[in-house]
């Protein structure tokens, strides 16, 4: 049960009670406060009135709502690769192989799943916290929100795009410098597993800089400035340069005359190798930059000594 007994400072006079009230409770989404208004959990001097009604200095607001449970998946004991973990904010290392919220054909076994069980608080947090995602067979950093103070700045910061996500992606072919990749994206027009670069999408802004060249390969740095679904995957392959092992948008390619260790490793490695290697933002509580890193995974790391010898 969430009550309060709020008294309006005279510098949110004249202002709308919706509006007032994502002041005086930033903690929750203004959808939420527009649904407490309408319903009458909210009310304005004792009366229920419409969230675009007026405020003055010195109106009372009293609320008395219930939060219901935000996800209904069940707690499972998972092991998770905790980076960090504050009030409000937990950072993992996120395994290839595990994906990260339930959905059609993964309803169990996920990462939510396993977040629920170490931290059963997270229930009461839409998505269990969770902010941003990586595909299935991506590895690397990943951040939750602890609190409703951060899910709902977290959120902000990620729509506002001051979240800082650096990759390391190993792609098919040698390019010579870094660049930038603006397109717009959209789902596949016959194929609805996956993205395009198609007109009428969204905007994408990837940009990316040289970490390794090898002799059929480059390693790449990546950051992303929007955050569309598949993103790195479908520009990489735009610009022809496929992320190595991605079976959606990519293809085995064995390089002539490479030796057979580079062969056998590309033949052996089953996933997209893309890694989310860095985070970085703007700490809802402290205001603090922070930056965290995930090590770059082991099945990532062999593949690079074989390209390298």
């Amino acid at each position: 049960m969430i009550q309060h007994t709020l008294t309006v400072p005279e510098n949110l006079t004249n202002e709308r009670f919706d509006a007032a009230l994502a002041v005086l409770l930033p903690e929750h989404s203004r959808a939420r406060l527009q649904g407490w208004i309408k319903s009458g959990d909210a009310k304005l001097n004792g009366n229920v009135v419409k969230p675009k009604e007026k405020v003055f200095t010195n109106d009372k607001i009293e609320i008395n709502a219930t939060m219901p449970s935000q996800v209904s998946f069940e707690a499972e004991a998972i092991a998770l690769d905790i980076l960090y973990a504050d009030e409000d904010v937990i950072i993992l290392n996120k395994p290839a192989g595990l994906v990260v919220h339930p959905a059609a054909g993964h309803h169990d076994g996920t990462m939510l799943n396993a977040l629920l069980h170490h931290f059963p608080e997270l229930s009461m947090i839409p998505r269990a916290g969770i902010i941003h995602r990586l595909d299935k067979d991506t590895s690397g950093i990943l951040m939750i929100a602890r609190s409703l103070t951060a899910h709902t700045a977290l959120v902000a910061a990620l729509q506002a795009r001051t979240i800082k996500r650096e990759y390391f992606a190993l792609v098919q072919g040698l390019i010579i410098s870094g660049s930038t990749i603006e397109t717009y994206m959209n789902r596949h027009a016959h194929q609805r597993t996956k993205m395009a670069v198609i007109e009428d999408g969204k905007l994408a802004i990837t940009h990316y800089r040289i970490g390794e060249r090898f002799p059929y390969h480059t390693l790449l740095r990546v950051s992303l400035e929007t955050g569309r679904t598949h993103q790195i995957r479908v520009h990489m392959a735009h610009i022809h340069h496929p992320i190595i092992g991605d079976p959606l948008y990519g293809r085995l390619v064995l390089p002539k005359g490479a030796s057979e260790e580079v062969r056998t490793a590309l033949q052996n490695f089953k996933r997209q190798a893309l890694h989310a290697h860095q985070l970085g933002f703007e700490h809802p509580t402290t205001g603090e930059w922070c930056e965290f890193q995930a090590p770059m995974p082991d099945d990532m790391k062999a593949l690079l000594q074989a390209l390298k010898a």
